[in-house]
């Protein structure tokens, strides 16, 4: 059998071991995988796909069901798969959004949270990994008795406070790259997400971990707009409130994008997005979702 009768013959095989024409979605593949949406998975035969010649392995995950059939070889089988399935090529972007309607709610939340938070994964990695390394240089009685590395080489203090202001600025500013990460997530423009963060932490708010005393000391800077008393506190140290805000944010944006002039579009949308979402964030949302935090931990 030569190289395209094999190609082929997978390829009608797989059509039919996974349900059918009437069964698939959407189809598309990367580098190795063959990249489908089901309508049932059930209907699929995986034992029978397992054994078609060229199928190295299959697996499912967030409502794709994947076969793995080697590099260079998944473009021809996917070549002849498409005109058997009956579905129009489809991009690995095509096949996740139709695998993101079959998830339940739960699924999709615990999706949406993955979406946000894995890009951030390498900076929070980074900034544990310099707060254990100045926690060891700090630490006393670790490498010599009561004492820490710093105090037995005084030399090293600046290095550990350099080491220490470093491993701070991706917490302490984590509104940001939450914003950043969850208003390209919910489809709206990633820098103004990063600019709500932003005002979320502003300077010229109240830090949020001096709250609590200010509000025993009856000391809460306030702001007085339209005859609302607005608390002038930051959300550091935060997630939900920026999220609520991302959300806000993007669909604002989306909404002003379809109604402001194209030619006024760069100045008013930017504007009125960031504008409205930090008025409704200071006033409801960003309280709402700090005492629905409070109450998660």
């Amino acid at each position: 059998m030569t190289k395209e009768e094999r190609y082929q013959a997978a390829a009608e095989q797989l059509v039919e071991l996974v349900g059918g024409p009437d069964n698939i979605i959407s189809a598309a593949h990367c580098a190795t995988r063959l990249r489908l949406v089901l309508k049932d998975e059930s209907k699929a035969d995986v034992d029978g796909i397992l054994k078609v010649d060229l199928v190295k392995g299959q697996f499912a995950n967030a409502g794709q069901f994947q076969i793995i059939i080697g590099s260079g070889t998944v473009d021809e089988v996917y070549k002849r798969f498409i005109p058997l399935a009956g579905v129009a090529e489809a991009t690995k972007s095509d096949v996740k959004k139709a695998a993101d309607k079959k998830l339940n709610p739960l699924q999709q939340l615990v999706k949406t949270l993955s979406d946000v938070f894995v890009p951030l994964i390498p900076a929070l990695v980074a900034s544990g990994l310099m707060m254990g390394l100045n926690n060891v240089m700090t630490a006393s009685g670790l490498f010599f008795p009561d004492q820490s590395l710093v105090e037995a080489f005084p030399g090293l203090a600046d290095l550990a406070s350099m080491i220490n202001t470093c491993a701070s600025a991706a917490y302490s500013f984590l509104p940001i790259l939450i914003g950043f990460s969850a208003a390209k997530m919910f489809g709206g423009n990633p820098y103004l997400g990063a600019v709500i963060g932003m005002i979320m932490v502003s300077g010229d708010l109240l830090n949020a971990y001096s709250y609590g005393d200010a509000v025993t000391a009856g000391t809460v800077p306030v702001w007085n707009i339209f005859g609302l008393t607005i608390d002038k506190v930051g959300y550091q140290g935060t997630v939900l409130p920026v999220l609520a805000a991302a959300f806000l944010l993007a669909q604002i944006e989306k909404w002003l994008h379809k109604r402001v002039p194209e030619v006024l579009d760069n100045l008013v949308t930017p504007l009125f997005s960031v504008l409205i979402t930090a008025f409704l964030t200071f006033t409801v949302v960003g309280g709402v979702m700090r005492t629905a935090g409070d109450w998660i931990t």
